[in-house]
């Protein structure tokens, strides 16, 4: 239980979930200031705990979140409020005056004549009088104010600009709800018989001693125990032993080393910015934070705009602390795919570090996947290499350069018991003479005709016009290089890390070749997007969401990939993606792409035909359009005449009729052109789609809100 089950992972090779590797960091990023460590008493984790999270649309920051209407209300414009307001205040004056100096006679004292007796008001007694009429005279006073201030609209005009308008902080109630009510105490553990679990952590939390992530994955732990992964007493037995760190990760990290975003863990939120108080974004999210979690990351994500506009440090950054933090709950595993030096953050955020090309990186990747199938792994490696290749320069589709690596992978696997490494693979799809013979000769000495007939076809094969053998050796050539020459190993003696680890709540980063490499970056990155789609789809245990997240997309998306980033909706799964232009993409998988994926972000500086892509995919809506036309008034009369030029000396204008015209119209909910020119920098318009299939229209977002 000390684990959660999660020490052991599949496909590294190494016994456990790997350690981080032990580079030189990479130099920080620019971060905000650190948030202020939890206060001894633990007040700050209770209030954070407290704190209520309701309901909200997709993508709205639900922590402390106030909702508003889905309506705008209708709103007079200040200056029409403000002169209503005095224009009521001085007719309430005037008919106080009236009354006041009997200028409308006796007729308004007529209810006090009729309600009291004529010994009160006719004693000789001088206090009692003037409580009397006094007291007549503030009920009258009130009573003209009540009318006037509600004709004037006094309460609008003191909530938009009296001292309510002046603060947007919501009052926070400091009273500690009820026991029963209080998601300090546990409650759920109590209700199944764990109240000394229960006490242990009520107290950490009072103490301090408990943060976000180990509330995390305690709940998640004790989900365990619910659907009968784990029994309570050993449950019991681990909280009892180690209070607020029981249940650990296998890195034994409780927090990441540093956070630039907020986080809020119970709803697997991290907060990217706020939506804009604009006409064009919906009553309901103008003002409120922008946040996405798993349940809108299962849909997928991708982002589009040129360098510099914070696509890494404002919106795969602070994603990718969000599922690392999860990971440290138990929640997700996440990996995620950048040039070094790419502000991914500090190594120690990470449980497993490969750098490609780097003479000391500690883990190397496994380039089939993980799998002793060679059909599988077949599939997998012709994606990579070929899959972005069109059929004029492939020569036809991607099942036949699976094929050409099947009938040599099955041979090959079944002779050494492995598959080859990257300079054998190259000699064999090449069709040197000595390597086909020697694994002929093998397969002749232990009599497997059925790959000998494999193998019989592709040296057939070979050579003729129209084979993808040699231009899948071409590809392979960019991988055998002396950069690369330690990785890709098969014969054991690395440790290969392997993407079937995603049944475990791993963090793996891996860091693409630098300068120099940049086809062999872009056939690694669909390398790993393909075992990624196909790891997923076969995991065991798929309660754990799991997100590739790839810096940089460029020539990574394929006919293939578009298919696999629609199947990971299904598999709790999800990938993020960000280019720098849609030109990155071939133009007949730009719409497939834009419709395979439920997250859709624009950034500023977006060119007008990327905005075109966007703007067809974002569709159109019914809008209300006013047309407002002036019509010159002709006087008829002199007299008339005389007042429209007197009118017109003093406007500068001749006298007009306006007419109004509403209609209903259907118009582009953003336009190419308001895509490339009407986002201001540091925003984004970004459409939102969660797995249950609710999704929220373009919204103008602050990235640095």
């Amino acid at each position: 239980m000390d684990g959660d089950g999660t020490q052991d992972a599949k496909g590294t090779r190494s016994g456990s979930v790997p350690r981080p590797a032990g580079p030189p960091p990479l130099p920080p990023r620019p971060t905000r200031a650190p948030a202020p460590p939890p206060l001894p008493d633990g007040s700050a984790f209770l209030g954070w705990l407290r704190t209520p999270r309701p309901s909200t649309p997709p993508g709205v920051w639900r922590f402390g979140h106030l909702p508003r209407p889905e309506q705008e209300p209708e709103r007079t414009p200040p200056r029409q409020l403000i002169s209503g307001a005095l224009i009521a205040f001085l007719v309430g004056w005037l008919i106080w005056s009236l009354l006041w100096n009997n200028y409308l006679g006796g007729w308004w004292v007529v209810p006090l004549e009729l309600f009291t007796p004529d010994s009160w008001r006719h004693s000789g007694n001088r206090v009692g009088n003037a409580v009397l009429w006094y007291g007549y005279y503030t009920l009258i006073a009130l009573a003209i104010a009540l009318a006037v201030g509600k004709l004037g609209r006094w309460g609008e005009l003191w909530r938009r600009f009296g001292p309510p308008a002046w603060t947007t902080v919501a009052p926070v109630d400091e009273r500690p709800p009820a026991p029963e009510d209080d998601p300090a105490q546990w409650n759920q553990l109590r209700a199944a018989g764990a109240n000394e679990a229960a006490e242990r952590l009520a107290a950490e939390a009072r103490a301090g001693l408990m943060r976000d992530v180990d509330h995390a994955r305690i709940s998640r732990a004790w989900q365990g125990v619910l659907n009968g992964r784990h029994s309570l007493a050993t449950f019991t037995g681990a909280v009892l032993k180690q209070g607020a760190a029981a249940c650990p990760h296998p890195s034994g990290n409780r927090d990441l080393p540093t956070r630039i975003a907020r986080h809020d863990l119970i709803t697997g939120q991290v907060r990217l910015g706020s939506a804009v108080d604009d006409p064009r974004n919906p009553y309901a999210y103008r003002g409120a934070g922008l946040a996405l979690g798993p349940e809108l990351l299962g849909t997928s994500l991708v982002a589009v705009g040129p360098a510099g506009t914070g696509k890494t440090s404002s919106v795969v950054w602070p994603l990718t602390e969000s599922l690392c933090l999860q990971a440290l709950a138990g929640r997700a595993a996440v990996v995620v795919v950048g040039a070094a030096g790419a502000g991914l953050g500090p190594v120690d955020a990470y449980d497993v570090v490969v750098r490609i090309g780097h003479p000391e990186s500690e883990y190397d990747l496994d380039l089939y996947g993980g799998t002793a199938d060679p059909d599988e792994a077949a599939a997998v490696l012709a994606e990579a290499l070929a899959g972005d290749l069109t059929e004029a320069h492939s020569g036809g589709d991607s099942r036949r350069s699976t094929t050409v690596l099947a009938q040599l992978l099955g041979p090959y696997r079944a002779v050494h018991g492995r598959f080859p490494s990257v300079p054998e693979l190259r000699q064999l799809l090449d069709g040197a003479p000595r390597p086909l013979a020697a694994l002929r000769k093998a397969l002749e000495a232990t009599g497997r005709d059925s790959l000998l007939r494999e193998l019989d076809a592709r040296e057939r094969q070979s050579g003729h016009p129209g084979d993808v053998g040699g231009l899948l050796a071409d590809r392979v050539a960019l991988l055998d290089r002396p950069a690369f020459a330690p990785f890709f190993d098969t014969s054991g003696q690395s440790r290969p890390f392997s993407l079937r680890a995603l049944d475990h709540p791993v963090r793996v980063r891996i860091d693409l070749p630098e300068r120099g490499h940049a086809d062999a970056s872009r056939i690694l990155a669909r390398l790993v997007l393909a075992q990624f789609t196909a790891s997923v789809a076969t995991r065991e245990d798929r309660s754990l969401f799991a997100c590739l997240v790839l810096d940089d997309a460029t020539g990574v998306v394929t006919p293939e990939a578009v298919r696999g980033i629609q199947r990971l909706r299904s598999v709790n799964a999800g990938a993020v993606l960000t280019l720098r232009t849609l030109d990155d993409v071939p133009r007949p998988l730009r719409g497939p792409l834009l419709g395979a994926t439920g997250c859709r972000m624009a950034l500023s500086g977006l060119t007008p035909w990327d905005g075109q892509d966007f703007a067809e995919v974002w569709g159109k809506e019914w809008t209300e359009t006013r047309d407002v036309t002036d019509r010159q008034i002709i006087a008829e009369t002199p007299a008339g005449k005389a007042l429209h030029m007197l009118r017109r000396v003093i406007t500068g204008r001749a006298p007009t009729a306006r007419a109004v015209t509403v209609r209903q119209v259907e118009r582009e909910r953003w336009s190419a052109s308001e895509l490339a020119h009407a986002v201001p920098p540091g925003h984004a318009v970004l459409s939102l789609t969660d797995v249950r299939g609710e999704h929220a229209p373009p919204l103008l977002v602050n990235l640095r809100g």
